[in-house]
C-alpha cells in the first residue's frame, strides 16, 4: 500500500541528513583520540595504566550516561530536542577538551562529549526512522551508519592533516615539545567544532518526530509532516495506523512497561543485537590497530596505510549496504555478517598460529572489516529503531544502546587481557565462536522487518 504514494524525496533525504550528523560527530569523537593518544599522554604526563585506560575510555562512560537518560528524555521532550542537546554537548567538548590544561579538565569534556555520542547514537536512527516510509526505512536508517564511517574517515583525515611527522626514534621530552605535543593534538580536538556547530544550526530546521507528536496528541504539527513526506493520503493512513498502535497511551512512559511479558522478547531480541554486534570482535581491529597489524610483522608506517585501507573499505561496503538493506531485507543480511565474520576469524586465527605475516592477514582483516560494514554495522541500528513499539520507543532503544555501549566497553577493556592469555590466534577464534553462536540465535530468533511499517512490525511481535 504504502508504495501508491508520491515521497518528497529530496524534504526526506534533507531531514534525515541533518540528523544523521549526529552519527558523523560520533563517529568523529569516538576516534579523534586515538590519533591524538601520543601527543596528550605527554602533555599530561599520563604515566600508569589506569591513567592512560582512563583518557581512552572516558568518553565511554559518557555514552553510558547520554544512552541511559536518552529514553525517558527523549519520550518526554521529544527527538529534536535532544538532538540539539547532543550537537550543543558536541560544541561543548570540543571546545573544552582543545583548551584543557588539566588533565581533570580534559577527562570532564572527554566524558561531556560521550554523552553527547550517547544521545546521538540512540536518537538519530530512531529519529530517521520514525518520518521515513516503510520501503524505504532501511535504506535511510543505513544512513546514520553512513556518516558514523564518514565521521571517523573524517578524524583519521584531521589527525593526519594536523599531526607534523614524528621519528620513530623520538623521545617523549621530544615529542612534548614538538608542535604536536603542544597544540597539534588540541586542534584535533577542536576541529569538531565545525561540524557540530552545523549540525546544532541544520536541527533547529528539522521537523519534531511526527510519531512523538502524535503520541503526546499534537495532531495538526504531525499531519502537517506526514502530508509534506507523502502526500494528504499518506498523513491520512499513517496517522490512523499509529493512532491504533498508541491505544491512548498517557504521555508519560515507564520503564516497567517494558517488563510486560510480550514487551520482554522483543526487548532481549533487541539487547541481544546490540551485544552481539559489538561482542563479534571487530571494533578491536579499529581500537587496537597497532596490536592486530605489529603481530602480522607490520611496521609504524605500514600500520598507518593500513589503517586508511580498513577505512576505506568500510566507507565503500557501508555504501553497499544501504543500496542493499531494502532489496535483500534486514535478516539475511545478519545472517551472511555472522557466518561471514566467523569463517574470516578462523582464518585469522589460523593465520597467527602458523605465523603467517604480511599480505595474507592484511586481505583478512579487510574482508572481516567489509563483511561488517555490509551487514551488523548498519542493519543493527535498523533493527533497534524498528523492533519496538511506539509508545515505549523512546525507552526501549535506550535500554538496547545502553546495553551496546557497555559491551563496547567490556569488549575494549578484555582484548588486552585476552591477547595476553590465549595469544591473537585464540583471541579471534574466541570471537569466531561468538559468532557461531550469534548466526544461530538469529536464524532461530530474528523476524523480517523488510517493507513493513513500524505499526505493522508492531502488531506482528506484539499482538
Amino acid at each position: 500500500m504504502a508504495s501508491t504514494f508520491r515521497y518528497n524525496s529530496f524534504y526526506i533525504w534533507s531531514i534525515s541528513l541533518v540528523a544523521a550528523m549526529g552519527g558523523l560527530l560520533f563517529g568523529y569523537d569516538w576516534v579523534v583520540i586515538g590519533g591524538a593518544k601520543a601527543f596528550y599522554e605527554e602533555y599530561f604526563h599520563l604515566t600508569n595504566s589506569f591513567q592512560i585506560g582512563w583518557a581512552m575510555s572516558s568518553a565511554l562512560a559518557g555514552c553510558l550516561i547520554g544512552s541511559v537518560v536518552s529514553g525517558g528524555m527523549s519520550d518526554k521532550f521529544g527527538r529534536k530536542r535532544l538532538l540539539l542537546l547532543s550537537g550543543f554537548l558536541f560544541i561543548i567538548s570540543a571546545v573544552g577538551t582543545g583548551l584543557a590544561t588539566s588533565f581533570s579538565f580534559f577527562i570532564w569534556f572527554r566524558i561531556l562529549g560521550g554523552m553527547g555520542i550517547g544521545l546521538a547514537s540512540n536518537l538519530s536512527p530512531m529519529y530517521i526512522a520514525e518520518i521515513a516510509p516503510a520501503e524505504k526505512r532501511g535504506r535511510f536508517v543505513s544512513i546514520n551508519q553512513l556518516t558514523i564511517v564518514i565521521g571517523i574517515l573524517l578524524a583519521q583525515t584531521v589527525n593526519w592533516l594536523i599531526a607534523e611527522p614524528v621519528a620513530e626514534s623520538a623521545t617523549g621530552a621530544e615529542i612534548l615539545d614538538s608542535w604536536n605535543g603542544q597544540a597539534g593534538w588540541r586542534w584535533m580536538f577542536a576541529a569538531e567544532t565545525v561540524p557540530a556547530g552545523l549540525f546544532f544550526v541544520l536541527m533547529f530546521f528539522v521537523p519534531e518526530s511526527p510519531r512523538w507528536l502524535l503520541k503526546n496528541g499534537q495532531e495538526k504539527p504531525a499531519q502537517k509532516i506526514l502530508a509534506k513526506i507523502g502526500g494528504q493520503d499518506y498523513a491520512r493512513d499513517s496517522i490512523a495506523d499509529i493512532r491504533n498502535t498508541l491505544k491512548n497511551e498517557i504521555e508519560k512512559v515507564h520503564f516497567g512497561h517494558l517488563l510486560e511479558p510480550k514487551m520482554l522478547k522483543i526487548l532481549f531480541l533487541g539487547i541481544f543485537l546490540a551485544v552481539f554486534q559489538q561482542w563479534c570482535g571487530i571494533n578491536t581491529i579499529f581500537n587496537y590497530a597497532e596490536e592486530v597489524f605489529s603481530a602480522a610483522g607490520y611496521g609504524v608506517s605500514d600500520i598507518l596505510l593500513n589503517i586508511v585501507i580498513t577505512g576505506s573499505i568500510n566507507l565503500v561496503f557501508t555504501f553497499l549496504a544501504i543500496h542493499k538493506v531494502d532489496q535483500w531485507g534486514r535478516r539475511i543480511l545478519m545472517l551472511i555478517g555472522a557466518g561471514g565474520l566467523g569463517t574470516v576469524y578462523l582464518l585469522i586465527g589460523g593465520s597467527y598460529f602458523l605465523h603467517i605475516q604480511g599480505l595474507p592477514v592484511l586481505v583478512l582483516v579487510v574482508t572481516a572489516i567489509g563483511i561488517y560494514a555490509f551487514t551488523l554495522a548498519p542493519i543493527v541500528w535498523v533493527y533497534i529503531s524498528e523492533l519496538f513499539p511506539n509508545r515505549i520507543r523512546g525507552a526501549a532503544v535506550s535500554i538496547a544502546v545502553f546495553s551496546l555501549w557497555t559491551a563496547c566497553l567490556v569488549l575494549t577493556y578484555t582484548f588486552p587481557f585476552l591477547n595476553s592469555g590465549l595469544g591473537m590466534a585464540g583471541t579471534y577464534w574466541l570471537y569466531a565462536g561468538i559468532c557461531i553462536i550469534g548466526f544461530i540465535v538469529l536464524y532461530k530468533k530474528l523476524p523480517e522487518t523488510k517493507g513493513k511499517s513500524l505499526e505493522q512490525i508492531e502488531r506482528e511481535l506484539v499482538d
